[in-house]
C-alpha cells in the first residue's frame, strides 16, 4: 500500500507543478525575463551573507564555469553583487542586491493565474477535496521538515558546515 502511495505522489505532483510553474519571471520593474535557472540563483543568495560561487556551483550541480557565466548575466542585470573576499582576491562571493531580493520576494514556485485556471477545471466538491487531500499532504511535509532539519543542514559529503552551507541546503536564505 505504501509503495503504491509513494508512486501516485511521484507520477501527480509533477503533472500539478509542471502546469502551474512559471516558465520564466519578469522584472516588474524593468519588465525584462529571467529564465527559472537564474531565479534560482537568486534564492539560494542573502542580501548581508556572502556565499562562495564554489559552494553554490557545487551545490547546484554545475562547473565552477558555468556558474560564472550565469552569474555574469545576473551582475550586468545588477541582481547580483560579487564582491572579492578582501583576504583573497582571487576568491569571489555572492551577494543579493536589492533588485535581486525584490524579484525573489515577487516571484512563487506556482503562478497564481496557472492554478485558478487548473481549479476552474474542478467541480466544486472536487476542489473541496483536492485542497483537503493537498493540506493534508502540506502538514505531513512540515512535520517531516521538522523531524530531519539535522538531516538538511550537512552539505554533501564534504563535512563543511559554515552557516551559507547550511543555508543552500537548508532551502535559501528565507
Amino acid at each position: 500500500m505504501q509503495a503504491e502511495a509513494v508512486r501516485r505522489v511521484m507520477n501527480l505532483y509533477p503533472k500539478i507543478f509542471f502546469a502551474c510553474h512559471p516558465r520564466h519571471v519578469r522584472d516588474s520593474k524593468t519588465r525584462k525575463l529571467l529564465s527559472a535557472h537564474q531565479a534560482s540563483i537568486l534564492d539560494h543568495l542573502d542580501l548581508r551573507e556572502p556565499l562562495p560561487l564554489m559552494d553554490l556551483a557545487r551545490h547546484m550541480g554545475v562547473t565552477p564555469s558555468t556558474m560564472s557565466l550565469a552569474i555574469d548575466k545576473l551582475v550586468r542585470r545588477r541582481y547580483v553583487l560579487r564582491p572579492r573576499d578582501p583576504k583573497d582576491g582571487r576568491r569571489v562571493a555572492l551577494l543579493l542586491s536589492p533588485d535581486g531580493a525584490r524579484i525573489r520576494s515577487e516571484k512563487s514556485v506556482l503562478e497564481p493565474v496557472r492554478v485558478e485556471a487548473m481549479l476552474e477545471r474542478l467541480a466544486p466538491r472536487e476542489r473541496t477535496r483536492a485542497l483537503q487531500g493537498l493540506a493534508l499532504l502540506a502538514r505531513a511535509a512540515q512535520k517531516f521538515m521538522a523531524e530531519t532539519a539535522p538531516d538538511r543542514l550537512r552539505w554533501g559529503d564534504t563535512g563543511r558546515s559554515s552557516r551559507s552551507t547550511r543555508r543552500l541546503n537548508s532551502g535559501g536564505s528565507r
